[in-house]
């Protein structure tokens, strides 16, 4: 069945009937992306996105920002945690539609995701290789929440509330959507994993496991983790950072992440929203994104722009 625009409950519809404890798929913090539009893959890049693709000297300062790999990354097996991944992000998904929380693909705001996400994509092969086979996906889920999300694989998912709460510039939305492709990118996710099970079995019991079959099964029995996983300090400055090069090169300014973080930051006056959670904010981040603007400004200045602008929904009403 085709579900209209009128279907879709952007109210607290994934709330009911479920309590703030609720363990589904669907109230976990931690998750990570819908088809770009209906059959999902980039094929390929545009000739504006291949050119702005190429490493240049500002990239290259940056990418000096970035730390290297963790060893414990590699402790368990990255195509294990996709697929992982993939399973609950279609669990997600499929339990957002019997709940009528998942936007239609003719949506106006999905329509907005998807174009600003096909702009990124293409940048965030530079920093991962198997970025190139993942099968990207962009979803809006209909919940009063501020959150957003990208799970390992490219799976991103973006609450209603975080749109229409902070009224978000397309520029906004493409810093929160670059820092939570980076946190896939950079594969934040699988090094938790990768520390739980070093915890968990030994390291040096691991050791001599790498390449078989028994540290993929730990990864798959720690999927719903992913869910719940929150990054530290030093994976939040990764992802700024890497955040900040992918939306530049796609031509969305990168100064506009202050301008998300002051919202974030006026938002968590009352109740901390959700994001926050898992994203700490304050002047220090703000100050350290400043810090990295000379270097990301001038691959904003030489990208090319958005042939498409959009708003953000309708600010809800004051109760």
């Amino acid at each position: 069945m085709t579900r209209s625009v009128s279907d879709f409950r952007t109210d607290a519809a994934i709330e009911a009937p479920h309590g703030a404890s609720c363990a589904c798929a669907l109230h976990s913090r931690r998750l990570f992306t819908g088809l770009l539009m209906a059959g999902g893959v980039v094929a390929s890049a545009p000739a504006w996105a291949q050119q702005g693709a190429q490493p240049d000297a500002a990239a290259e300062g940056l990418r000096r920002d970035v730390g290297k790999e963790s060893k414990f990354t590699k402790l368990v097996p990255a195509d294990q945690v996709e697929a992982a991944a993939a399973q609950q992000y279609a669990q997600m998904l499929q339990q957002a539609a019997q709940k009528r929380a998942l936007a239609p693909d003719s949506h106006p705001q999905v329509q907005r995701l998807r174009f600003i996400a096909q702009r990124l994509i293409p940048h965030a092969q530079t920093w991962n290789e198997r970025a190139r086979q993942w099968r990207w996906e962009v979803n809006l889920l209909g919940s009063k929440d501020l959150n957003a999300f990208c799970m390992p694989g490219g799976k991103i998912a973006f609450y209603f509330g975080i749109l229409s709460q902070l009224q978000l510039t397309d520029d906004e939305v493409a810093m929160i959507m670059g820092h939570e492709m980076a946190h896939a990118l950079r594969e934040h996710a699988r090094e938790r994993m990768g520390k739980t099970a070093a915890t968990r079995v030994g390291a040096s019991l691991l050791s001599s496991l790498l390449g078989l079959g028994n540290v993929g099964d730990a990864a798959l029995s720690m999927g719903a983790q992913m869910l719940t996983l929150k990054f530290s300090r030093e994976d939040e400055t990764e992802a700024d950072i890497v955040g900040l090069d992918i939306a530049a090169r796609a031509g969305y300014d990168p100064a506009s992440g202050v301008t998300l973080w002051q919202k974030m930051m006026a938002a968590s006056k009352g109740a901390p929203p959700q994001f926050l959670s898992t994203h700490p904010a304050g002047e220090t981040r703000i100050r350290d994104i400043e810090a990295k603007l000379p270097k990301v400004t001038p691959i904003y200045t030489r990208a090319g722009k958005p042939d498409k602008h959009f708003g953000p929904p309708a600010k809800p009403a004051a109760p």
